[in-house]
């Protein structure tokens, strides 16, 4: 409480703006890479707070470099390449197609 945001460290600065976003009770949040820079414990966390978000009413829109973490907690997803859409639907449908999961997620 006493401390600096500026002090903070990069997924303690994540939460304080995500809780600043939320003090104007937002009915969407878009939230721009916010895993990157931190480290895989902190992006368990950060996941964890967006899916508790979306779960309380409010609608997120993500945009991550994550397939895997977003695709998990997604409803909806949109891949882009070059900042055209290739692929949409299902986040679950996506998750399991062959394409995305041999570009995206490192598996077939």
């Amino acid at each position: 409480r006493n401390q600096l945001a500026g002090t903070l460290s990069g997924g303690e600065q994540q939460m304080l703006a995500v809780g600043r976003a939320l003090m104007c009770k937002p009915k969407i949040l878009l939230l721009d890479e916010p895993s990157m820079g931190l480290s895989p414990l902190l992006v368990k966390e950060i996941f964890k707070i967006i899916r508790d978000i979306n779960r309380n009413g409010v609608t997120v829109l993500l945009v991550e470099q994550n397939a895997k973490m977003a695709l998990d907690i997604a409803n909806r997803a949109y891949v882009l390449e070059t900042g055209t859409i290739k692929m949409e639907g299902e986040a679950t449908e996506l998750a399991n197609n062959i394409e995305v999961r041999k570009a995206y997620l490192g598996c077939e």
